[in-house]
């Protein structure tokens, strides 16, 4: 199969790139996704692919949404952030464009394309993808396939339960990673100590205006960058527990590599070094026993478009 395209479909916008066989993405274009409309959503997905492929002879399309997707890769049965709800968005797009269409999870999408092309290109078996954004997503790849389910809902890392009865989770659940180690979490774990001890969260205090309910990722970031006690302390709790899902997606999966993506590990070894001490603690036990290397993603924002494209070859 030649060119492809792939599009990225997330509450603001979609995203869509032409991809050849190695991976490299030869055009893009994007509009921002009217959320709440599912027939809208569809025109612009439909736009952004008759635009690349008017300038491209492509073979197939793929597209990863932010949802849960059935398993034969065509329904949309839920997005929590779109208005899609049991949505045939494969057979719509491909009667409107002529193209076979796939239609694949987001977070599956991007795995793929670490897997293949970015941080795990070296990896022959496994690999597993945790983003850490405003929540958390993932994919999980064991024996060179990528892991849907027997629903196609596999791989919802974020709801996997790390204090029973603990903080409520949008998805109906108390204690869900999510809530403890995503951009949210980092977030509620810096507000509630800077009303505990205003005195030692001077500096993120001065860049959220004096007010608590103010405080944001960016402004934990940069203060925990000058040096914050507050700050720094929302990301050590952030990134312990970040390191205890890393423990047990060894002990469940036993993946060559653990990939973590998403915007909040650009704060670098703010989340990141206490993820790894976190790591080796809970895995003392394995003594000298292999265990998966931790790397961060490389594909960045188009990871989403590079996999599902490549998806649409499979």
């Amino acid at each position: 199969m030649g060119l492809t395209i792939g599009v990225d479909i997330g509450g603001t916008k979609v995203l869509g790139g032409v991809v050849d066989s190695a991976g490299d993405v030869l055009a893009q274009t994007r509009r921002d996704t009217p959320a709440q409309d599912p027939g809208q959503t569809a025109d612009r997905i439909i736009e952004v692919i008759r635009e690349l492929s008017a300038a491209h002879p492509v073979d197939a399309v793929g597209i990863g949404a932010a949802g849960w997707i059935d398993a034969t890769r065509s329904i949309v049965q839920f997005a929590p952030n779109l208005a899609w709800r049991n949505e045939p968005l494969r057979d719509k797009i491909t009667a409107a464009v002529g193209l076979p269409a796939v239609v694949e999870n987001d977070g599956n999408a991007a795995a793929w394309a670490e897997f293949r092309f970015g941080a795990a290109h070296d990896a022959d078996d496994s690999m597993v993808l945790i983003t850490v954004g405003t929540g958390i997503g993932g994919g999980i790849i064991i024996g060179g396939n990528l892991i849907r389910g027997a629903n196609g809902i596999a791989g919802e890392l974020g709801h996997t339960m790390m204090v029973p009865g603990g903080h409520p989770c949008g998805c109906g659940r108390h204690g869900c990673l999510e809530q403890y180690t995503s951009g949210r979490a980092l977030v509620r774990f810096a507000r509630a100590d800077a009303r505990e001890r205003p005195e030692a969260a001077e500096q993120l205090l001065a860049l959220a205006g004096g007010e608590v309910d103010r405080i944001d990722g960016p402004a934990i970031t940069q203060a925990a960058r000058s040096g914050d006690p507050v700050a720094i302390a929302a990301f050590e709790q952030a990134g312990r527990w970040l390191g205890v899902a890393f423990a047990d997606l060894v002990q469940l999966f036993d993946p060559q590599v653990i990939v973590v993506g998403g915007g909040v590990i650009e704060a670098g070894d703010l989340l990141m070094k206490p993820a790894r001490a976190s790591y080796e603690e809970q895995l003392a036990q394995r003594g000298r026993l292999p265990v998966a290397e931790v790397r961060p993603a490389l594909m960045g924002n188009l990871a989403g478009v590079v996999g599902a494209a490549d998806l649409a070859r499979v």
